[in-house]
């Protein structure tokens, strides 16, 4: 578990000065207004959509599968909405990495957080089952405003942006644990406590099925939020956070603790975990992590790539 950013001189190596620099810069840009910063995001997204066409192809053929009804017009209009929106979530990340306590206070809108309460007043701890949309760091940092968590996380090879999620990270919240660490993440739980949870990547063939996805029959989805549920004597509450339509504050929504979770079988679990991940994604499509090769694990290891 990691309770503390770890600072050392070597982070200040020439070969870190061009990144150092482009993070002041975030750091200037992140003073200016909200929505200023969003207006830059989206010229932002414009351009990496111009220069990352792999990038492009990625979350062109995601869409394609997901949504085969929709027209070309309504896929390329969201695809470009959807570039603007990662633009955006540089200056999401930004903002819930430095910005202080009071001003994400004033940009905050929480709903639900009584389910937490009450269900770490019952004696069980909390999984806040989210999906990977765009502004999930500020949707981290909101949520430790009221009751700090612990976050799972994937360690940076950078040892500068290692740094700096870290810290970012535990403006907040209590600790991180590294996405492997499924002993860690069950001690926690039991304490119990709140832990972030997503299952919405291909993580690969390993203690996975394939289950529906949208319009895709048969995509790889992992089945440890039944065995952390168990194992952590935990309950599972969905989590959703969007940046606000005028662009100039952040929503989360908590819903209930699942009822029946885990249930019978790790099977019926993940479908069920994949339609609810649905719904979250269909609020708000365009904030959505388009750009990750989700359908990149086939059924069979000679399937063709569908990219």
């Amino acid at each position: 578990m990691v309770e503390q950013a770890q600072f050392s001189k070597a982070l200040l190596h020439p070969k870190h000065w061009g990144l150092w620099f482009g993070i002041g810069l975030g750091r200037l840009v992140s003073m200016l207004p909200l929505n200023w910063q969003m207006g830059l995001g989206k010229a932002i997204g414009r351009l990496i959509m111009k220069l990352a066409k792999g990038r492009v192809r990625t979350a062109k053929r995601n869409l394609e599968l997901c949504f085969p009804d929709a027209s070309l017009e309504e896929r390329e209009q969201l695809l470009k909405r959807n570039f603007e929106e990662t633009g955006c979530a540089i200056f999401d990340t930004i903002c819930a990495w430095w910005w202080s306590d009071q001003r994400v206070q004033a940009h905050m809108n929480i709903k639900g957080q009584e389910h937490v309460q009450s269900t770490l007043d019952s004696g069980q701890g909390v999984i806040l089952f989210a999906v990977h949309c765009l502004p999930l760091e500020m949707g981290a940092r909101i949520f430790g405003q009221f009751n700090p968590g612990v976050g799972v996380y994937r360690p940076h090879h950078n040892p500068v942006m290692e740094y700096l999620q870290v810290k970012g990270r535990l403006r907040s919240n209590k600790a991180l644990i590294p996405k492997k660490d499924m002993r860690q993440m069950v001690r926690s739980l039991r304490a119990p406590d709140v832990i972030w949870y997503t299952a919405d990547q291909d993580f690969g063939r390993s203690s996975a099925v394939f289950i529906p996805f949208f319009a895709v029959p048969e995509a790889a989805t992992i089945t440890g939020g039944t065995t952390l549920a168990k194992l952590g004597k935990a309950k599972v509450l969905p989590f959703f956070v969007q940046r606000n339509a005028d662009n100039k504050g952040y929503s989360i929504e908590i819903g209930a603790p699942l009822e029946n979770f885990p249930g019978e079988n790790e099977l019926a679990d993940a479908i069920r975990g994949n339609q609810i991940i649905e719904e979250q994604i269909k609020r708000n499509k365009a904030q959505y992590m388009w750009l990750h090769r989700r359908f990149k694990t086939r059924p069979n290891e000679d399937d063709p790539s569908v990219y």
